[in-house]
C-alpha cells in the first residue's frame, strides 16, 4: 500500500518516536540497576526501627518498609535482580531454541519432525503453571528461576529460526557454501544464523519483558527471590500487607515493573517493524 508523503512521514516518525522511548527507558532502568550503590547512601538490608513504614520524604524519597528499609534502595538492587533474570533467561532460552531451530530447519525430515512435535507438545502448557509446578519441586533460589524460566520458554525462538533457516537455506551463498566443501555446522553457524538473527533479537528484546512478569509473580507468590534478597516481585508482596496504611510500599515497585516491561515492549514492537520488511513497506 502506497502511501502519501505526510502520512508516510507520520508513520516514521511514530515508529521512531517508540523506538526512543522504548531505548530510552531500558536504558534509564537498566544504568539504575548498574548504579544503585552510588544512586542511594542506604544499604537495602540495613534495619532501622525509627524509621518504619515513614512515607516518602526528603531522607526517604520512596519511604520505608515495615523493618524501616528504605524502598528506594531496596528498589535499586532489586533492579539488579529482575533484569539479571531477564537476561539470563533470555539467553539461555535463545541458546536452545536457536540450536533447536537450525537442527529441524536445515536437516529437515525426521530432525525436523522430531524437534517441532516437541515444539508442539510443550506449546500445550500454559507456560507460567508449567513453571509454577516445577518451581513447586525445587528450592526457591535466583538460580533456578532464570533456569526454570530459560528451558520452558525457547520454543517461539525455535520456531522464528526454523523458519528463516528453511528459507535460508535456499540461498545461492548457502549453496556455494555446501560447493566449498563446508560442513553442517559451519554452514549454519557462519552464513545462516548471521542472517536470521533479527526475528531472534526480536523475540529476546519481548522475551526480557516477559521474564520479568513471570519472576515478579513468582516473587510475588513467595516462590521466587527469597527475602531479605530484594526483588521487584517480593517488595509488592510485602508491600500488600500494609496497603492501607503505607500504599507507597506497593505504588513503587508496581510502577518500576510496568515501565520497565512497557519499555522492552515499546522497544520489542520498534524493531520488529524496522527489521520486518511486509511492515515497513505497508
Amino acid at each position: 500500500m502506497t502511501l502519501f508523503p505526510a502520512a508516510l512521514a507520520r508513520r516514521l516518525l511514530s515508529r521512531n518516536a517508540m523506538l526512543l522511548a522504548g531505548a530510552g527507558i531500558v536504558l534509564l532502568m537498566s544504568l539504575a540497576a548498574i548504579l544503585a550503590p552510588w544512586i542511594t547512601p542506604y544499604d537495602p538490608s540495613a534495619l532501622n526501627v525509627d524509621a518504619i513504614l515513614r512515607p516518602p520524604s526528603l531522607a526517604h524519597p520512596f519511604g520505608t518498609d515495615q523493618l524501616g528499609r528504605d524502598i528506594l534502595a531496596r528498589m535499586l538492587f532489586g533492579g539488579r535482580v529482575s533484569l539479571w533474570v531477564g537476561f539470563v533467561a533470555v539467553g539461555l532460552s535463545a541458546a536452545i531454541g536457536i540450536a533447536l531451530g537450525l537442527a529441524a530447519g536445515y536437516f529437515g525430515g525426521l530432525v525436523d519432525e522430531v524437534v517441532m512435535r516437541f515444539v508442539d507438545i510443550m506449546l500445550c502448557f500454559p507456560s507460567f503453571f508449567l513453571i509454577l509446578a516445577v518451581i513447586a519441586f525445587l528450592e526457591p533460589s535466583l538460580t533456578n528461576i532464570m533456569v526454570v524460566i530459560g528451558l520452558t520458554s525457547w520454543m517461539g525462538v525455535a520456531r522464528l529460526v526454523r523458519a528463516e533457516t528453511l528459507s535460508l537455506r535456499r540461498r545461492d551463498f548457502v549453496s556455494a557454501a555446501r560447493l566449498a566443501g563446508a560442513g553442517p555446522a559451519r554452514i549454519m553457524l557462519r552464513h545462516i544464523l548471521p542472517n536470521a538473527l533479527a526475528p531472534v533479537l526480536v523475540s529476546a528484546t519481548l522475551g526480557v519483558a516477559g521474564a520479568i512478569l513471570v519472576e515478579s509473580s513468582l516473587s510475588f507468590l513467595g516462590l521466587g527471590v527469597q527475602p531479605p534478597m530484594p526483588s521487584w516481585g517480593n517488595i509488592l508482596m510485602q508491600g500488600k500487607d500494609v496497603l492501607e496504611i503505607a500504599p507507597w510500599m506497593s505504588t513503587f515497585p508496581g510502577l518500576a515493573i510496568l515501565i520497565t516491561v512497557l519499555g522492552y515492549n515499546l522497544l520489542g514492537e520498534a524493531l520488529r517493524d524496522r527489521f520486518d520488511p511486509r511492515l515497513r513497506d505497508e
